[in-house]
């Protein structure tokens, strides 16, 4: 243990620009320093990088080094203070700039882009397979109606039949086609 004799002469040689009075100090105080900083910071490696702040500043300011009741160390206390308290503050300044940043946008997958345009061309062949099977004359009216969007009349004047067999076709091909679908889905 250093008597006060030696704390003093510790101090008058950091003044003086001794940096072996800086190990020294480093030394005997480092792991309270080091312990007093992890205790401000809540964190290990924040504490090792206050602890080489403190001492850096120590150094800096080593003219204005101080002993109380013959000891720096409440004055080293006093700087590790202010440099866990301005490690805290900046770091609440950068949480505050992250939180305040926009979010951002959920790109949407491009596997999930393929697999639904893959799933929906397996099931457009599937369903052109099926209307393949029908009759060349319900295959036209079905898709004039269905898929063109087409009434009953305009489809009868595109293919020059009367309006009734475009219905008798139309209705034809839909129950075919059902009986298709259901015979595959137990296929299945």
């Amino acid at each position: 243990m250093a008597t006060e004799g030696d704390e003093l002469a510790l101090v008058t040689a950091l003044r003086e620009d001794d940096p072996e009075a800086l190990a020294t100090l480093f030394d005997r105080y480092g792991d309270r320093i080091y312990n007093h900083c992890f205790r401000a910071t809540g964190d290990w490696a924040d504490a090792e990088d206050a602890t080489a702040s403190v001492f850096l500043e120590v150094w800096r300011h080593r003219r204005r080094v101080q002993a109380h009741d013959g000891s720096a160390l409440p004055w080293l206390y006093g700087v590790a203070t202010n440099v866990c308290r301005n490690l805290n503050r900046s770091r609440r300044r950068r949480l505050r700039a992250v939180a305040a940043l926009p979010r951002p946008e959920v790109a949407p997958d491009h596997a999930e882009q393929v697999v639904d345009r893959l799933g929906s061309s397996a099931r457009m062949r599937a369903v052109l397979d099926a209307i393949r099977e029908l009759p060349p004359r319900e295959q036209e009216v079905l898709g004039l109606v269905a898929w063109s969007g087409l009434s009953y009349e305009q489809a009868a004047a595109a293919l020059d039949v009367p309006v009734g067999t475009v219905r008798s076709r139309l209705s034809r091909a839909r129950a075919r086609l059902t009986t298709q679908t259901s015979r595959g889905a137990r296929d299945d």
